[in-house]
């Protein structure tokens, strides 16, 4: 093993991606549906390499400034994912989300700095009990910039080395409960007040349209249909295709195949006896009125109408706060099909009564004409592309560090976001301003993802290595104690304060408010469980909201947590 740790060491590359390999593979590894997860694991990862090379005399260490940027890309995409979300929360009905989020991320806050200071917990605990209690593995980051930023002021004797190796060791006992407790907690809350969310669950379906999506799985149903009817029926003989409309607004006109000829569906076109009419519209629509056209036939020239399949970004303020089912008397009614909504990255579920926002994805099928037609009064088509817009992101990564640059006097020193918390903001700022002006700055979700996930893995496998050798003088059993429990603390009270504000001040509908709860800790496996527990896709609507804040804020609040402690 003496000279495999000596290769390592002599190759950093390898190492780290040696690292990130294992971190992934044994992050998924799970036991009754729990596990680790590839960031958690690179810090167990990272550090076992490191202490197990310790053993032979070997010191492992990366790049700091590797570190640094990888941690800063995936900060800015970060921003550029949860923008969205962040905007649209700060008005209407968001606004309850984001109190409640505050309110989670500040209580936890306030428990982890009492307990640091009533334990006298060594510098940089209190940065990673935060990480790993709130599951916020980017403020390790945030933390760590308190530290190297000068920002903590360290007692004599300790190195900012051994302050860096405590966030990763806090964050390492404190995130095993931090993940599986509020699951836990956010599945049993309702049960523990007395309320039963399943009940809450249905009449909100009921009262707002919204389906129970999440184990439909594949099915032959399908909402809308296109047919072909040969004209026979005296009502539509000679009538134009605007006075059918006019009497049967439920139906559209695809088009109209006249001795082998295709005529298309324009408004005057007048039906005759014999011709076969492509009809379009709901299923229960289409077996109403069965009859009034003619026989159905299986004509696939009649029915050979281009369709289409698109993700619509929704940018006019025009439809935003409209409900779907205002749409339904619209000229899109029956020509497109909403197949999922996807807001701030987050599938919510979709209900007569859900209102758009800016930024939303719409995922829609239909008419090819229809389609476009709905790209206009909503925004645009987000068509799949491969293509990343560089200069804008040099410029969103330029611009948050020139942010980050910014600092005021506060606790006795001057602080600001520094560089992660600039980027952060950037991301923000660029998303908003991308969705608006639309002729630029397209970063695919792929492209994004990559950003986040290298990122942040590579960054904390790189502190796990670093740190991994100094844990061992700092390691006892007390101390160890002490963090696990100010963790425990600090993860289970919070969700307690945010449901009882939200059920008893806001009235919030218990099974929206179990997303809520999962929201406000930006956390979606709460979400989901909550979800399963009440067999219903409600507990998603009041999860993106608190998911987008809660993730700028506990990021941030790494920084404060290492300064106020």
């Amino acid at each position: 093993m003496d000279a495999f740790f000596q290769f390592l060491q002599a190759n950093p590359f390898i190492l780290l991606f040696f690292t990130v390999g294992a971190a992934v593979g044994v992050g998924r590894i799970s036991i009754k549906g729990y596990g680790l997860g590839m960031v958690a694991a690179a810090i167990v990862v990272g550090a076992g390499l490191s202490i197990w090379a310790s053993v032979y005399g070997v010191k492992l260490q990366l790049n700091e400034w590797a570190k640094s940027l990888f941690y800063y890309l995936f900060m800015y995409g970060v921003g550029l994912r949860v923008g969205p979300s962040f905007v649209n929360s700060l008005k209407g009905d968001g606004l309850k989300f984001v109190v409640l989020s505050f309110v989670s991320c500040f209580v936890g806050l306030a428990i982890i700095i009492a307990g640091v200071r009533i334990f006298d917990l060594p510098p940089g605990t209190a940065g990673g009990i935060l990480a790993g209690s709130q599951t916020m593995s980017a403020a390790i980051g945030s933390a760590e910039q308190a530290v190297t930023a000068g920002a903590v002021t360290l007692p004599p004797g300790t190195t900012p080395e051994q302050a860096s190796g405590m966030i990763a060791l806090s964050y390492g006992i404190t995130y095993i409960w931090g993940t599986v407790g509020i699951i836990l907690i956010c599945k049993y809350l309702p049960r523990w007040w007395g309320v039963d969310a399943k009940a809450a669950a249905v009449e909100y379906e009921r009262t707002h349209g919204v389906q129970n999506v999440d184990d439909t799985g594949l099915t032959g149903y399908r909402p809308f249909g296109l047919r072909a009817y040969r004209v026979e029926g005296a009502d539509v003989i000679g009538h134009t295709i605007a006075e059918f409309r006019n009497k049967y607004p439920m139906y559209r006109v695809g088009n109209v195949q006249r001795g082998g000829r295709s005529l298309g569906a324009a408004a005057d076109v007048a039906l005759e006896r014999g011709d076969v009419v492509a009809l379009g519209g709901r299923l229960e629509d289409l077996t109403v009125h069965m009859g009034v056209i003619g026989p159905e036939v299986a004509d696939s020239d009649a029915l050979n109408i281009p369709l289409d399949q698109a993700e619509i970004l929704v940018t006019r303020k025009e439809v935003e706060g409209k409900r779907l089912i205002d749409f339904r008397q619209t000229e899109l009614a029956g020509q497109i099909q909403l197949g999922g909504i996807e807001r701030g990255g987050v599938p919510i579920p979709i209900g007569t009564d859900t209102k758009l926002q800016r930024l939303d994805v719409l995922r829609v099928v239909g008419l090819k004409a229809a389609v476009e037609r709905a790209a206009t009064i909503m925004g645009r088509i987000a068509r799949p592309s491969t293509a990343t817009d560089l200069l804008t992101l040099s410029g969103g990564m330029i611009l948050g560090f020139l942010i980050g640059l910014i600092q005021f006097p506060a606790f006795g020193a001057s602080v600001g976001l520094g560089n992660a918390g600039g980027l952060l903001v950037s991301g923000v700022i660029v998303s908003s301003v991308v969705s608006r002006l639309r002729f630029f700055g397209n970063t695919p979700n792929a492209a994004r993802n990559v950003l986040e996930d290298m990122g942040l893995v590579v960054f904390v496998a790189i502190v796990g290595v670093n740190a991994g050798a100094a844990l061992l003088s700092q390691l006892t059993g007390a101390i160890a104690l002490k963090i696990f429990l100010v963790g425990f603390i600090a993860c289970s009270v919070p969700p307690f304060v945010v449901w009882a504000l939200g059920y008893h001040v806001f009235k919030i509908n218990p099974a929206v408010l179990m997303g809520g709860v999962a929201g406000a800790r930006s956390h979606s496996g709460p979400a989901r469980e909550a979800a399963k527990e009440i067999d219903s896709s409600v507990p998603w609507i009041g999860f993106p909201v608190g998911y987008a804040i809660s993730g700028i804020l506990l990021t941030v609040l790494g920084y404060f947590a290492m300064i106020l402690a």
